[in-house]
């Protein structure tokens, strides 16, 4: 059973807010994004790392939480996505899956 994604626009539809996961896999994704937050970010990130931790249980937090991620400033984004990404193409490679 996959847990109800909020309703997000298009392009926000990845990692954690992506449609069809189930309720770990959601979580783990947040927590995998939080603590990406927390190394890259530092202080700066506090307010996404708290609403990424509220989202594994409360969808409101959920969709917040896209909107929160950007509100960071364009580097610690792209530092943050980019190191996302990184860790999910590894992944899915070493599954034998199309990255």
């Amino acid at each position: 059973m996959s847990a109800p994604t909020p309703t997000l626009q298009p392009g926000d539809k990845f990692g954690p807010w992506a449609d069809g996961l189930s309720t770990a896999e959601r979580r783990a994704r947040l927590r995998c994004l939080r603590a990406i937050v927390h190394l890259v970010c530092g202080t700066h990130g506090a307010d996404l790392a708290a609403t990424l931790e509220q989202a594994e249980y409360d969808a409101e937090a959920l969709r917040r939480s896209v909107d929160e991620l950007g509100r960071l400033a364009s580097l610690d984004r792209r530092k943050v996505l980019m190191t996302f990404a990184m860790l999910h193409r590894r992944s899915a490679q070493n599954r034998g899956s199309e990255p």
